[in-house]
């Protein structure tokens, strides 16, 4: 490898602040912050989502694909069409 062209790779602590969670993951991302994380000192980066956070990974997302529109239709409004029919 030719020195001086690669970005210095280097251990990167992640804060997901919606669900608090802390990442150290190696990581070649520039960042001005820093943060004592285990007794050293490392880069810092904020983050609005991660996998501690995001729906799809809690398992906290709606399920619309068990039933098919027209039974949601029905299960909504078919009480409304039952009295109309009268």
């Amino acid at each position: 490898m030719k020195q001086g062209i690669h970005p210095a790779y280097r251990q990167v602590v992640f804060h997901d602040t919606t669900a608090d969670a802390y990442f150290v993951v190696g990581s070649t991302i520039k960042t001005d912050r820093t943060i004592e994380h285990e007794g050293k000192v490392m880069p810092y980066v904020l983050l609005d989502v991660s996998s501690a956070s995001h729906v799809y990974y809690t398992g906290k997302q709606k399920e619309f694909a068990k039933e098919g529109s027209a039974a949601r239709f029905s299960q909504r409004f078919g009480g409304f069409l039952g009295v109309m029919k009268k």
